[in-house]
């Protein structure tokens, strides 16, 4: 990802408003912290993250919140607080892990559970989008769509 298109990415969910919330906005954050280190920064020592990961234990923790917590609009540290480590150091070390993001873990997770409440209710999707924490029913069959290749009405 290059510098102009985080910050398109970083202007479009401001400008809606935190659609997407806070965890995506502070991992847009970031990404262009880290970007503008690595390409405009003096510091000569280059901290990586070589043989440093997650364990079993705090990954599972870390994922374990997130699914208690999908109702709320979550924060980097919010979620790194449960592990005891920095927000910056646990979304890399998160996206390590797991190969996406913990914003999109957040996501893929709030679809899973959508997609079982759809199946086992007769709640009205706007009001079902609400629960899982999407911002609306438009936000919900976004994301599910993108992710499953079909809407919520589809899979009801």
């Amino acid at each position: 990802m290059n510098l102009q298109h985080i910050a398109m990415l970083l202007l479009a969910e401001l400008r809606s408003d935190g659609m997407m919330g806070r965890l995506y906005i502070e991992s847009l954050t970031q990404a262009l912290t880290i970007h503008l280190l690595r390409h405009y920064s003096e510091v000569t020592q280059i901290i990586t993250l070589e043989n440093k990961s997650l364990t079993h234990t705090q990954l599972q923790q870390a994922i374990d919140y997130i699914q208690t917590h999908l109702d709320r609009d979550l924060s980097l540290a919010e979620v790194a607080d449960v592990i005891n480590i920095s927000p910056t150091y646990f979304a890399s070390l998160f996206k390590q892990a797991m190969g996406i993001s913990p914003h999109q873990d957040g996501i893929q997770q709030r679809v899973e559970k959508a997609k079982l409440m759809l199946k086992r209710t007769n709640l009205a999707i706007a009001d079902l989008a609400l629960q899982v924490g999407f911002s609306s029913q438009s936000h919900l069959t976004q994301q599910f769509k993108r992710i499953t290749g079909m809407t919520p009405k589809q899979v009801r």
